[in-house]
């Protein structure tokens, strides 16, 4: 009987814990998004699964475009292994880019743009064919679009206690794509040759981000995004598929970070670069 009750009470727990983590209500969702809106710090979810995270997520979109319109592509985030430690996970994680969210090269941003917000390096690709959703190398990827657009991603990760945000929690606020700053599009050069050597610019080059004055601020590697940043349009197009979704010609796909993740300050601005990457010129933001 003893070994009996152990059992029951270890069933129950499970149980119990099961029961704890769940998708957000659609209240939880609606005040989620109206906290967004505000632009201040939103509840934490907390005790989801990978299941939990998309369906929360599923619902913060809904509501999301209600508010801000058409999609206009997607963003792969924790792509970066030193990002995904920061936020205790080993995957990736996806979020939808609503219009009005991609602002012109220079343009000044408030430095209270989000409840918390934040700045990084990162690269757009514009998608050029639906076959993107069938790649599966980054030469596959390269076959399926038409531009590399230099990327200053400012998200937000807008809830009370980033820290304790995991990658369920990550998923259920979209991401925190809240805005971020185009540069000049980089056409796909149409020989095979050419294409394998932007292939291998895009593993090898540096991704330097520098403040207003020049000083480097930090530094990736293209490879620091799954081994080649292609790799996260490979990665999301499996993910998409699984929830039923895809990309389609005109969308545009955040890659995700090649530094850390910085708080803007006002006053202050910043420049990445893309060396090593040809024809890639420099983007930047102002801070007010």
């Amino acid at each position: 009987m003893t070994a009996l009750r152990s059992v029951l009470a270890l069933v129950l727990a499970a149980c119990s814990a099961a029961s704890q983590a769940e998708c957000l209500s659609d209240a939880q969702a609606a005040a989620l998004v109206d906290a967004f809106a505000a632009k201040t710090p939103a509840a934490n979810p907390e005790g989801l699964s990978e299941a939990d995270g998309s369906c929360s997520r599923a619902k913060v979109n809904a509501l999301l475009a209600k508010r801000y319109g058409a999609v206009v592509g997607y963003k792969a985030g924790l792509t970066n292994p030193a990002v995904q430690k920061r936020f205790n996970t080993d995957r990736p994680v996806w979020g939808v880019l609503y219009q009005g969210m991609l602002l012109p090269n220079g343009a000044t941003v408030d430095a209270g743009f989000g409840a918390r917000p934040l700045y990084e390096a990162d690269l757009l690709v514009r998608v050029k064919s639906a076959a993107i959703n069938q790649a599966k190398t980054p030469a596959e990827v390269l076959d399926a679009i038409d531009q590399l657009i230099p990327f200053i991603e400012l998200p937000d990760l807008m809830v009370q206690a980033p820290p304790k945000l995991n990658g369920p929690a990550i998923s259920a606020i979209n991401v925190g794509a809240r805005l971020g700053v185009t540069g000049t599009p980089i056409a796909i050069p149409p020989y095979r040759g050419e294409r394998f050597a932007l292939l291998d610019a895009l593993r090898d080059m540096s991704v330097v981000l520098r403040d207003a004055n020049g000083a480097e601020l930090a530094r990736g590697k293209g490879s620091d995004i799954l081994n080649h940043p292609l790799n996260a349009v490979v990665w999301l197009a499996e993910a998409l598929a699984k929830e039923g979704q895809a990309m389609k010609p005109g969308d545009v796909i955040s890659l995700g970070s090649f530094s850390p993740l910085l708080p803007p300050k006002a006053g202050a601005g910043a420049t990445v670069v893309y060396e090593g990457l040809p024809d890639a010129k420099p983007v930047s933001v102002r801070f007010k």
